[in-house]
């Protein structure tokens, strides 16, 4: 795996390609009844998170993790937990691993992601979106939007892009170093430690395997103890892509486990990935500060994006729909999702109306039903969030706010919550500013909006307030009639990412830019070359020009000193940065530093 890293030829055939690298391997993946079975779970055992006494989460043995359907609360099996040796030992395993595969060239790296893609992903969507909706309760629109399409494009980008920023970039060598060459190069970290949440838990898991192995990283993931049971799944097919490209096997790991497999993670790893709460990021940071090495955190940490929609905007069918599906997809369990709808008060009724009106149709049930074509929102993932979603609904309606649809836990077997649209919801009520409750993600099927009165540039300054007073800060988007109004409020947003006239979604689509926050959202990025360039070491390398020029000290500087280092460094410094009768000047002065200084009394 020694093949040097070179840029891609522009003309002919890449060597590549006529030594086997440009296809991709055949892989052939184990899949077991539930992978695959859309339906009814025949074992008849069901598993209630917290009032059955036998199978209660709080009382369930730590060596192990139950794992059940949100949708049908139907009972899967559980799944070995890591524990804290588990951790170092697969740390220990992926940096063996890592020393073989940083040596790997591009294009060995680019037929593992292909193999990935191609003979994993596209010929697998149907059981990928099963193992993702039973596992985590949502549609399989959903899942084939939010799980593959993101990943195929991140795939994509990465296989066709991702080379050219992880080449070695050539920096200006300034006045001094005119004679050498300055360049920077991107250097892996070595083991790469993820803790991903339970959302999307196949997009979470790929998100930073890609950059992580494309960039000649190992990667170790903590996956969620919420969605451990399709790591079982995902383990044994990225196992076997791995063995078909010809990469180390121990090169990608998953870690299912509780909170001390994550600690073990974050103390063993060159650097971690943590996605997921700001008040668990809170302590990622701190079990990274006193590691025998300090470890470096990317965070990320959700958000409460606005959703602004100005006067002149058009409240249509294709508006209607749009906000609906970002405010409900993946049962708005999303990162990066609309949350708080600020409406300007010439459209704000005829907003209320219309976007009620089309959730009040939209169907609850089990995604993998019989009628799960027709289902258009799923379970939540997290039994406590269901909780947490009553009590923000709660509040907001003892303070003045409308419940114009849903309000409360539907009448279903499952962890339901219905579809709910808040109108006139305040900046005093709680779900105006929280997105997480002690350690757990409070992101749900709630639709806040927000009036803003007047019209105009006061309308404007109104609404980027509204959107700007919250601790979180991840992405945004405004709509307008003015496409050049509506690009100016985006760049008022206290926000990573923002869209123009659509949902804020579909910066992610956009896998060449970086994906991440500010303030409490979080800090570093996924994505883009900052998202591969962020899993690397910088080192920076001056060399010569030609192998015959050699370092020499003027004599003027030199030791012992002879008295003519002083002006000979004030006579080149005006010389190389001053005014045209400076440089005059300097030279004067470098002659005379040149001279034979008098003798020291």
């Amino acid at each position: 795996m020694s093949k040097p890293n070179v840029r891609r030829q522009s003309r002919g055939t890449p060597w590549y390609v006529a030594e086997g690298y440009g296809g991709c391997a055949d892989v052939q993946i184990e899949t077991k009844e539930l992978e695959t079975l859309r339906g009814k779970v025949s074992n008849g055992r069901k598993f209630d998170f917290a009032k059955d006494p036998e199978q209660e989460w709080s009382s369930w043995p730590k060596s192990t993790i139950p794992c059940w359907d949100p949708s049908t609360l139907s009972f899967l099996g559980e799944v070995p937990a890591c524990g804290e040796e588990e951790v170092v030992k697969m740390v220990g395993k992926a940096r063996v691993a890592q020393q073989e595969w940083q040596k790997s060239s591009f294009a060995q790296r680019r037929y593992l992601l292909r193999t990935i893609q191609t003979n994993f992903v596209l010929n697998n969507m149907e059981t990928i979106c099963t193992v993702a909706c039973r596992d985590s309760g949502k549609t399989v629109i959903d899942a084939m939007v939010g799980e593959l399409t993101v990943t195929l494009e991140k795939l994509r980008w990465t296989i066709a892009s991702g080379e050219e920023y992880l080449l070695p970039e050539y920096r200006n060598s300034g006045l001094m170093n005119l004679h050498k060459t300055s360049r920077l190069e991107w250097v892996p970290v070595g083991v790469v430690g993820a803790i991903v949440p339970w959302n999307y838990p196949f997009h979470n898991v790929f998100n930073p395997i890609v950059a992580a192995v494309f960039s000649g990283n190992a990667i170790v993931i903590k996956v969620s103890e919420f969605s451990a049971w399709s790591s079982q799944f995902l383990s044994r097919a990225l196992r076997a892509c791995l063995a078909a490209a010809g990469a180390p096997l121990d090169l990608v790991q998953l870690a299912p486990g509780y909170a001390e497999a994550g600690k073990a993670l974050v103390e063993q790893s060159d650097k971690v990935i943590f996605v997921g709460s700001v008040n668990v990021g809170r302590k990622v940071m701190e079990a990274a500060s006193k590691a025998p090495t300090i470890t470096p955190v990317i965070l990320e940490l959700g958000g409460k994006d606005p959703f602004v929609v100005c006067e002149d905007a058009s409240v249509d069918e294709a508006m209607t729909q749009l906000v609906v599906r970002g405010a409900f997809q993946n049962m708005g369990q999303n990162c990066a999702g609309p949350e708080r709808f600020i409406v300007y008060d010439k459209v704000y009724d005829s907003f209320c109306t219309k976007i009620s009106a089309l959730v009040g149709k939209l169907a609850q049930g089990v995604p993998l039903g019989p009628d799960g074509p027709f289902v258009d929102c799923g379970a939540s993932v997290h039994p406590p969030s269901l909780e947490n979603y009553q009590r923000l609904v709660d509040d907001a309606k003892s303070k003045g706010a409308r419940v114009l649809c849903g309000g409360g836990k539907a009448k279903l077997e499952g962890q339901f919550f219905e579809p709910t649209v808040l109108a006139d919801v305040t900046e005093s009520m709680l779900i105006a500013q929280e997105e997480s409750e002690n350690e757990h993600e409070t992101f749900g099927p709630i639709l806040s909006i927000f009036r803003v009165k007047g019209t105009g540039e006061a309308a404007d300054q109104e609404a980027l307030r509204l959107a700007n007073a919250c601790a979180f800060a991840l992405s945004s988007c405004a709509h307008s009639g003015d496409e050049q109004r509506a690009a100016k409020l985006c760049q008022g947003f206290e926000a990573g990412m923002a869209s123009v006239n659509d949902v804020e979604g579909t910066t992610y689509l956009s896998q060449s830019l970086p994906f991440g926050g500010y303030k409490d959202s979080g800090f570093g990025r996924f994505a883009g070359p900052e998202g591969l360039r962020g899993l690397c070491h910088e080192r920076s390398i001056v060399q010569n020009r030609a192998s015959f020029l050699r370092p020499t000290i003027p004599p003027a500087i030199a030791y012992p000193a002879n008295g003519q280092g002083e002006l000979f460094c004030k006579g080149l410094n005006l010389l190389l940065y001053g005014s045209v009768s400076q440089r005059l000047q300097g030279l004067v002065a470098l002659i005379k530093a040149s001279m034979p200084a008098s003798k020291k009394a």
